[in-house]
């Protein structure tokens, strides 16, 4: 099949680590170094396989295809053709494969990476929904939890809404797509909605509900949207503090957008998402979700006393850090890959403090790597630390801060 001259492109839903070949320190992943070595006859990983499905495409005429990433990451079609490139390096070196296939993957007018947007809230597999269908009669409809505690089953609960935005880059042409709903455009304009929608109209908005519906106790985010504090929240990180520096893709108008996301799609109580999936990976979010906005407001000398919600969320993710709830009782954290770096930086810092040790919080809040920038430089570690106090003083402190700041 992938050898056939009609094949005019393949997609991917692999999540963002399915592309990983290298580790946090730019190395090739031992894994990876083993394929470079047994060549793509033997290739046991996802790209590996895939870079010789390619390499039988080359060897069959250098077909020309387009690899389409519809994995929910910022410049995804990069992130895959990254990955690619680098196992055909790894072959060229070890000399399993001619320059050629090389020069294939890289040119774009023969294999090309089309950048996408694509936006539909697709939860864990939902216990109620799987005892709808037992109920039916559907025979092996319970998830598998793997170990890294991704969950795989037979059925999927989403929304109805959804949202695909595609590069028009395809050098083999494609099937009319258009007419099922799918926007074509330039790599541009699909940069500009993601952009929309992860730095402004939608994430940013999910991950303050996730880090504040952990602390309350929600086990929905629906269900925080009937929360009137948490429903100003929400209102305020898109529509006061998002909106004045939206990117505007043209396309899609970020207005209309936020307004169906505040109004229809996160309160949907038939969109069984929760918290704490949502509170996954924060420390690798906070940059992109908020750290773009903070850094707009400068650009364009807005002040940036403007900003209530944003320090909020951050004094909020540094309290939840602590895995206590607004109760005093041991909360859960979501898998994070920073919670063993960041954890020890609190350590002395307990609930009913009036003045905890705050120097392993300003280490944090000066990380550009998890902010985007250094908060100090942008003037708001001293607003992120008091809040971060006034939300310690004892059970319903984070309630009470919440309430006080956005009333």
């Amino acid at each position: 099949m992938f050898i056939q001259p009609s094949l005019q492109l393949a997609s991917f839903t692999i999540t963002e680590k399915g592309y990983r070949v290298r580790d946090e320190k730019g190395q090739i992943l031992p894994e990876i170094a083993a394929e470079f070595e047994r060549g793509p006859q033997a290739a046991l990983s996802y790209i590996g396989k895939v870079a010789a499905l390619l390499s039988a495409r080359y060897q069959n005429g250098a077909l020309p295809i387009a690899l389409v990433s519809m994995d929910n990451c910022s410049h995804n079609g990069e992130k895959l053709k990254q990955a690619i490139v680098t196992m055909a390096e790894g072959w060229t070196r070890a000399g399993k494969m001619e320059v050629g296939f090389l020069d294939y993957v890289q040119d774009e007018g023969q294999v090309s990476f089309p950048w996408t947007m694509i936006d539909k809230i697709t939860p864990r597999p939902d216990p109620a929904i799987e005892a709808l269908l037992k109920q039916d009669g559907v025979e092996d409809v319970s998830p598998i939890i793997t170990a890294r505690h991704t969950y795989i089953a037979p059925f999927v609960n989403a929304e109805e809404c959804e949202y695909l935005v595609v590069e028009d880059r395809f050098p083999n042409g494609r099937p009319p797509l258009e007419k099922a709903g799918v926007m074509f455009a330039d790599r541009q304009t699909v940069e500009q909605v993601e952009r929309m929608k992860v730095s402004t109209c939608l994430n940013p908005v999910h991950t303050g509900l996730a880090v504040f519906g952990c602390l309350l106790g929600f086990t929905k985010i629906s269900a925080e949207m009937q929360d009137p504090d948490l429903k100003r929240l929400a209102e305020r990180i898109g529509r006061v503090e998002g909106l004045p520096v939206v990117t505007n893709p043209k396309i899609l108008a970020p207005e209309q957008f936020l307004d169906e996301v505040l109004t229809l799609r996160i309160p949907n109580p038939f969109m069984p998402d929760t918290p704490q999936r949502i509170a996954t990976d924060t420390s690798q979010k906070l940059g992109v979700r908020f750290g773009e906005t903070v850094k707009a407001y400068m650009k364009e000398g807005r002040p940036l006393s403007d900003l209530k919600a944003i320090p909020l969320v951050y004094a909020g993710w540094l309290r939840y850090l602590l895995g206590i709830d607004d109760q005093g009782q041991p909360m859960p954290l979501s898998p994070d890959p920073l919670l063993d770096t960041l954890r020890p930086l609190l350590e002395g810092i307990t609930l009913g403090q009036t003045c905890p040790p705050l120097t392993g919080v300003r280490a944090i809040l000066k990380n550009p790597a998890i902010f985007g920038l250094d908060l100090e430089d942008a003037g708001l570690i001293e607003r992120v630390e008091d809040l971060l106090t006034a939300m310690l003083l004892g059970p319903g402190a984070v309630r009470r801060t919440l309430h006080e700041q956005l009333d």
